[in-house]
């Protein structure tokens, strides 16, 4: 699904390409030169194409990918200079988490399109989408402890999905980690062959089509929440969640179709 830029006046510089068709916003990285890094420039742009009409039911999955063989170097470190105020530096970091609890926050899935090598604050961003694809071409890398900065906030994301052992192994040597090995420790959700990378995307963006938008909404606010709890509590308040789950108009029609043989009609609501 190539993507279409945005419309902007031509004088304006932009970061990402953004391009929705049938139900699927793919918001891709758009800076090769820079190796995709993530400015404040980029952030912003990565937040509201995020963002924009998450109201608008028509809209079922957000993709974000890249273009060029880097698919994000992370912070830009222009801004995070030893000349740069203590607010201004901490200004960076603050957006990636913004982005990120944003992609808790959307009532769609998330997808992480990865083609490349990944590296610092874009391993922070992968890691926090809902569900990860990348192409065996792929690695992941967070080098910064060679020029004096530990990966703290990409820590964060990294020890939620991968083990505390593997964590440190890279967050401490900078070692690169295979897409494989990615996939093995659960930092990824899908490894395919290059050329079948954009297949792969579809067979999923179409899957998820296939559910009604306020199910996989109640169920993804729900997910991430009892990540939180104790497993007494979770449990307890799973049971909550499922039967407020029954009580949506999709998930009687969900029921009656398959007690009827028949395929349901979702209204998303």
């Amino acid at each position: 699904m190539p993507p279409s830029s945005t419309s902007s006046m031509s004088a304006k510089r932009t970061f990402c390409q953004i391009s929705e068709t049938n139900g699927v916003r793919e918001i891709c990285l758009n800076e090769p030169k820079t190796r995709n890094a993530l400015s404040l420039g980029m952030m912003n742009e990565i937040l509201n194409a995020l963002t924009r009409t998450w109201e608008d039911t028509n809209l079922r999955c957000i993709i974000i990918s890249s273009t060029g063989p880097v698919w994000s170097s992370g912070h830009d470190l222009k801004e995070l200079v030893p000349e740069r105020s203590e607010e201004q530096q901490r200004a960076v970091f603050e957006k990636l988490t913004e982005i990120i609890y944003n992609i808790r926050k959307a009532p769609v899935p998330v997808l992480a399109k990865v083609d490349g090598v990944v590296a610092a604050g874009g391993v922070q961003l992968v890691a926090s989408c809902d569900i990860i694809v990348c192409s065996e071409k792929s690695s992941f890398i967070t080098p910064s402890a060679n020029f004096g900065v530990f990966a703290s906030t990409p820590a964060v994301a990294m020890t939620r999905v991968m083990s505390h052992s593997k964590s440190l192994d890279m967050l401490m040597t900078g070692h690169p980690i295979t897409a494989r090995d990615a996939y093995i420790q659960g930092m990824v959700s899908r490894v395919v062959p290059n050329e079948e990378l954009d297949a792969e995307i579809v067979k999923i963006t179409q899957a998820i089509k296939q559910k009604s938008r306020s199910v996989l909404a109640l169920g993804k606010e729900f997910f991430y929440h009892q990540l939180e709890l104790s497993l007494e509590e979770a449990y307890k308040q799973g049971a909550k969640k499922m039967t407020e789950n029954l009580k949506l108009n999709d998930s009687k029609e969900g029921v009656r179709s398959f007690v009827e043989k028949r395929k349901p009609v979702w209204s998303h609501l």
